[in-house]
């Protein structure tokens, strides 16, 4: 369950019963609020997307900041509210609307990047993601809670269990700064798990220029079809071998033990 933002100040658009199908937890702590706002650091002369403002507990200090602002809610009987509360600004705009089909391109005007934020409820936060990194060009950097456990797996460094597909995929596109952990009871009701703050700020410039990216996804995704046989088994298909020991690669080894750079090499050396 993942949890959505909510407000205790004054701004506060009207009650809503969290609903089980958006996983909605409204976030209270306002220690916690201002920590996140803090991290985001909005100014006048930016454009911000916020992804599920739910009841605006973030909306309130980003619509402040003199920033642009879009948001993104799927849930229709939040809209109301946030339109209440918030629609008196002309730098809001509300967009009800599904973040996973959601055209990000529309909102840029020319020569800018959008500065994305909220919270990625957890049964869609790794497609979205996958969305967003595809949109990586018009982005400035994105700040999102998250469950613990996505976090960490979008951190990862090799070795690490939490070492995979989303990690690889992601830090190929950004920079990943763990910022902070969110504790349950910050929550109401508590979710059951873990949360946490990330920070992803896509590289100015393309770090791996050369790489067939298309041809790497598919490698990724096969080293790690299953993650206790090692690339010999797993990549038969795509690369043999010889080819991987003249990378300097042990065929024996498993996925999770390589760099990301091992893997841009296997992928450019196909002959896709």
């Amino acid at each position: 369950m993942q949890p959505h933002y909510t407000d205790s100040r004054s701004k506060k658009p009207a009650a809503h019963i969290p609903r089980k199908r958006f996983g909605q937890n409204f976030l209270r702590d306002e220690g916690v609020i201002s920590h996140i706002v803090s991290a985001i650091h909005p100014q006048p002369a930016d454009h911000l997307v916020e992804i599920g403002p739910g009841q605006g507990a973030l909306t309130d200090s980003l619509v402040s900041s003199g920033a642009q602002l879009d948001v993104i809610e799927l849930d229709r009987n939040l809209v109301p509210g946030l339109l209440a509360a918030f629609s008196v600004h002309r730098n809001f705009k509300l967009h009800s609307a599904d973040a996973l089909t959601f055209d990000f391109s529309s909102l840029v005007a020319a020569n800018e990047q959008l500065r994305v934020v909220g919270n990625l409820p957890y049964n869609i936060s790794t497609p979205l993601i996958f969305k967003l990194l595809e949109n990586a060009g018009i982005i400035r950097d994105m700040h999102f809670m998250l469950q613990l456990e996505v976090v960490q797996r979008l951190a990862a460094r090799p070795g690490s269990k939490h070492w995979g597909r989303l990690g690889i995929m992601t830090q190929y596109h950004c920079e990943v700064e763990h910022l902070f952990d969110v504790p349950p009871e910050a929550f109401d009701p508590p979710p059951k798990v873990q949360s946490a703050i990330v920070r992803l700020s896509p590289w100015r410039e393309p770090k791996w220029p050369g790489c067939k990216e298309e041809t790497l996804r598919k490698v990724v995704q096969a080293a790690f079809a299953q993650r206790r046989k090692t690339l010999r088994n797993n990549l038969k298909v795509l690369i043999d071998v010889t080819r991987l020991e003249s990378l300097g690669i042990d065929p024996g080894a498993r996925a999770e033990t390589l760099e990301l750079q091992q893997f841009i090499e296997m992928a450019n050396s196909t002959d896709d």
